[in-house]
């Protein structure tokens, strides 16, 4: 494979006057302080380590060479020749002469390498029975779904919604989709009828798989049901619905249309040939928030995703096959769940646990249980868990035996260093390096982390981006800022696992991440360098909020308050939360009749419970606000944008900023007054 000279190897330089983004200032830098001590890994893990700094100095010297070889570590049908084509920019090509198959390389190939007895998935369920499934296993079950689903028409590139719990079929479903080169769509198990509709009407799945429900917290809850509601609605390019039986509850039922899983894999063959695709074949699409208030489909293709997400994966947990139990939290409804709870992990042949249900069912523990029964020695998981188990009290971690771990990570959101220390101390018994990972939907692999081994830690700090990765902090005119001071965080150079696109709208995808900064890439969020250089992330800088490493979208929410009767306009900002990073607070002004009917249901505050429901219903749990304020004005501008930057102050309890750009400075003393008045 060569890499071939592109456009965008050439040093670029900045352009002031570009089109602005939803932010006109570059933000402040963080209140938190960077922790001044700083943890070198141990001579001992630095001599074991599989990354060490000459991956630094490959990429740096070649870049695209350094991308040629990681993608070598996978099994091509046909070897690529050609590495990156930027031709197109800010559309890229990665490998895009080779063919391959994900299925294949997740699983398959290590079947035929002899390793068909390994242990792949140890699936633990919240009621604490269990399963555990080999790769030869998983090999047969996705077979028998490929084969089912092409029973029921589904093609190659034809696309598949899947809307299952955190369960083995969840991981079959992904992968049988794979093996077809069927696009998935995962939507997460906690989205409404209604988020599951749009998403399934914009990527026009054939066939929607999903379970007849879920447990959570000791109860089980339905999810078929919310597949028939969105059906029922719309969606007129679902032909099929396979549905898993997890809870055995009654369910309604479509004659012809809808198809028991079980059943169905009874006459499934275990053999199935996988479909080797091109390199750029689309692998999946991902809905994250936008601006808008329509969810963006975030396309990712085959090659240069699984090459990047198994290349991260395996450096940056320095995974050892032959011996690693490996456990990320996260549900593979979100990003994270498909590059490093299915794609990366498999195709590094990982022994790893998923887990069904939460973490204080049946009781607070239950994660550190789940480590100490399977000797986990990787644990990867969110911040605001974190920041959960701390409330909870060491003690509990503390009745466990964590000695088996010997590498943490954090995902999806910044981690404040007190938290990290915790994590550090009492989970990792301050002897586990921390890699503190950045990066997003659309980047679909970690792109800023430490490498254990490598880097000296620092308690707060993503650090410096992984090799083969070019990222920079700049300020408004896109010129890279001096190290102490923050700014907007770019890519500056193409990378294998980046979006390809938004599904259906090419120019939102120009304008939602390429527009702000003529040939970079920004998605809105704010960084700090420090006076090492080493980066800062300092949370988003649009009107998408990062609720427990969830992106929501301010207008979406908006949009599902004013739905409701009673509502005439709502502004939506994330206020700052010690748990999970940002909270949702609403700001809703009633409709004029709405009083009386705001009374009969017992006042202001039933009223913002009510509302708080209503957006629960529309969107999800993960949606509702934290609060709902009822006010008689909001701030805007002359032109009628709302001011959320003064809401936030607000929702924040600190001295509101200027509000000389309002039409009415005076709305801010009413809101202020209003919210006193009821204590």
């Amino acid at each position: 494979m060569t890499a071939s000279a592109t456009p965008s190897e050439q040093d670029r330089t900045a352009q002031p006057g570009a089109a602005q983004g939803a932010c006109s200032q570059a933000p402040a830098a963080s209140a938190d302080a960077p922790a001044a001590r700083t943890f070198p890994p141990s001579p001992e893990f630095a001599r074991a380590a599989r990354a060490d700094a000459s991956l630094y100095e490959a990429a740096a010297e070649d870049r695209l060479g350094f991308w040629a070889e990681q993608a070598r570590a996978l099994s091509w049908d046909r070897e690529p020749e050609q590495t990156l084509d930027w031709s197109e920019a800010p559309r890229a090509r990665w490998f895009a002469d080779g063919t391959l198959n994900v299925a294949f390389n997740c699983v398959d190939r290590h079947v035929e390498a002899g390793h068909g007895a390994q242990t792949a998935l140890l699936a633990e369920y919240e009621d604490g029975s269990g399963a555990s499934f080999t790769y030869a296993q998983v090999q047969e079950e996705i077979s028998r779904m490929a084969n089912v689903l092409e029973g029921l028409g589904v093609a190659t590139g034809d696309r598949v919604a899947i809307y299952l719990p955190m369960i083995p079929e969840a991981v079959f479903a992904m992968l049988a989709c794979a093996r077809i080169g069927a696009p998935h769509s995962v939507v997460f198990g906690g989205f409404s009828a209604d988020a599951l509709r749009s998403r399934i009407e914009d990527a026009e799945a054939k066939v929607v798989i999903t379970a007849d429900g879920q447990f959570r917290r000791g109860k089980a809850m339905g999810l078929k049901g919310a597949v028939d509601a969105a059906l029922a609605g719309g969606a007129p390019s679902v032909t099929h619905v396979l549905v898993v039986r997890r809870t055995g509850g009654e369910v309604e039922w479509t004659e012809g249309r809808d198809i028991w899983w079980h059943e169905a894999r009874e006459s499934a063959s275990a053999e199935h040939a996988p479909v080797m695709v091109e390199a750029e074949h689309p692998l999946f699409i991902l809905y994250t928030s936008g601006t808008t208030g329509k969810p963006k489909g975030i396309v990712h293709t085959s090659g240069g995703y699984l090459t990047q997400a198994a290349f991260t994966h395996r450096t940056v947990f320095d995974v050892r096959p032959d011996s690693d139990v490996y456990w990320c939290t996260a549900d593979v409804g979100w990003v994270t769940g498909h590059s490093y709870v299915v794609y990366g992990p498999m195709a590094n042949r990982t022994t790893q646990v998923i887990y069904e249900g939460t973490p204080d069912t049946p009781h607070q523990g239950r994660w550190w249980e789940i480590v100490q029964k399977h000797g986990v020695t990787i644990f990867y998981s969110s911040p605001t868990a974190i920041r959960t188990a701390m409330k909870w009290g060491e003690e509990i971690p503390g009745r466990f035996d964590l000695s088996s771990l010997r590498l943490l990570g954090s995902v999806g959101e910044s981690i404040n260093p007190e938290a990290w220390l915790w994590y550090h101390r009492v989970i990792g018994g301050g002897r586990c390096p921390i890699v503190d990972t950045w990066w997003q939907t659309e980047t679909g692999a970690i792109m800023i982390s430490p490498l254990p081994g490598v880097t000296a830690l620092k308690p707060g700090s993503a650090q410096v981006p992984l090799p083969g990765i070019s990222a920079d902090v700049v300020n408004d005119a896109g010129e890279p800022v001096a190290d102490g001071q923050s700014g907007y965080l770019v890519l500056s150079e193409p990378w294998p696992s980046m979006l390809r696109g938004i599904w259906g709208d090419d120019q939102r995808f120009r304008d939602t991440y390429w527009s702000r900064f003529p040939g970079r890439y920004f998605a809105g969020d704010g960084a700090k360098k420090d006076e090492d250089g080493d980066i800062w992330l300092l949370g988003r800088v649009d009107d998408v909020m990062n609720v427990s490493g969830h992106r929501l979208s301010t207008t979406e929410i908006e949009s599902a308050l004013v739905s409701h009767e009673w509502v005439a306009e709502a502004a939506v900002v994330g206020a700052d939360d010690e748990t999970t990073g940002q909270a949702v607070v609403a700001f809703v002004i009633l409709r004029s009749g709405a009083a009386d009917a705001v009374e009969e249901a017992g006042g202001e505050e039933s009223a913002a419970q009510t509302l708080r429901a209503h957006v629960g219903r529309e969107i999800g749990p993960i949606a509702k606000p934290r609060k709902v304020l009822l006010v008689s004005e909001l701030p805007k501008t002359r032109s009628g944008k709302i001011m959320r930057r003064l809401l936030r102050d607000v929702a924040e309890n600190r001295e509101v900023g200027d509000t000389q750009t309002l039409a009415d400075s005076s709305v801010m003393d009413l809101i202020q007054k209003g919210l006193t008045g009821r204590g």
